[in-house]
């Protein structure tokens, strides 16, 4: 086995850990806030109702976007940006950088590439033998090019991009949300174990748990929801933020904002009713996206390489 192959190996290990830890902490909280805090310890009926109703709400949601996270595996890219027996071939004969850029420059006047590299490039992955369209990275986690591409994320044990971004946002939102309800209803119960206000029963160290573990959950995902909420608001993966985008023929400062009501929509889709459900609302492809040039120049249809 070589290291490439004992490296993806591990990943998907290390992946479906992640996925199971994060699973058995859920169920632990739900247990302990369902059992322990609102049946054992909330007194009053009417709080009962409210704080289980709100919970499950919550609960569910997060649980929902979780599983289409990590259901939804990478897409990636059509055939059209394969090369051909022929053309591969040709790589193989000749090792020339020069020369490799003529087939690929020739390829893409075909298709809808504006992204390039530093040097005004075609993207080509040597490992999967294709034109890398626009905003698509190679992931050596899971050993392919992933469209739109963000990152890897191994507590979802899967590639967040293009099929799954819309599930992972909505992942972040409702944990915060989770997060933030927990600790809101839980708090003044933990101060009264902590402070003796309230008899010592088995649920006193349950309840403090769950709260702590809330608590820090939130300080971590809050920062990262606001991130990926400047992300959607500029229409940028993580990928890209890190890494300078270059185009062809366009303006790089222009890139692919379309000004923040088109961007929500190019992440969430055009019916606003779905934006916070996690069920298929997806614009596109994932091969081609729209770029600022074309909202300020609507007679440009394409690139002349």
């Amino acid at each position: 086995m070589d290291l490439h192959r004992l490296w993806n190996f591990c990943a998907i290990i290390l992946g479906w850990f992640a996925v199971f830890s994060a699973v058995s902490l859920l169920v632990g909280i739900y247990y302990t806030y369902v059992l322990e805090f609102c049946i054992f310890t909330v007194t009053s009926l009417a709080e009962k109702v409210i704080y289980m109703v709100f919970y499950h709400i919550f609960f569910i949601m997060l649980a929902w976007s979780y599983g289409m996270t990590i259901l939804n595996r990478p897409a990636t890219p059509s055939k059209e940006f394969d090369l051909s027996d022929i053309e591969q071939g040709q790589f193989v004969r000749q090792e020339k950088q020069d020369f490799h850029q003529d087939i690929l420059q020739c390829i893409a006047k075909e298709l809808p590439i504006y992204t390039v590299t530093k040097n005004g490039n075609i993207r080509y992955c040597r490992i999967c033998n294709l034109m890398m369209p626009d905003r698509c990275y190679h992931c050596l986690a899971c050993n392919k090019c992933v469209l739109k591409h963000y990152s890897h994320c191994f507590l979802v044990n899967n590639c967040v991009g293009f099929s799954n971004y819309k599930y992972y946002f909505q992942l972040l939102f409702y944990v915060m949300l989770h997060c933030l309800f927990v600790c809101t209803t839980g708090l003044q119960y933990a101060m009264k174990f902590w402070t003796q206000e309230l008899p010592y029963t088995d649920a006193k160290y349950p309840i403090l748990y769950m709260v702590g573990v809330n608590a820090v959950l939130l300080l971590f995902i809050v920062p990262i929801f606001i991130y990926h909420c400047w992300l959607v608001g500029k229409n940028r993966t993580s990928a890209e933020n890190c890494k300078p985008l270059f185009f062809r023929n366009i303006p790089t400062n222009m890139g692919f904002s379309l000004g923040l009501s088109k961007n929500l929509k190019e992440v969430f889709g055009e019916e606003k009713k779905y934006w916070l459900l996690p069920v298929y609302t997806r614009k596109g492809d994932g091969c081609s996206f729209p770029t600022g040039y074309e909202r300020e120049n609507p007679e440009q249809n394409g690139i002349d390489f």
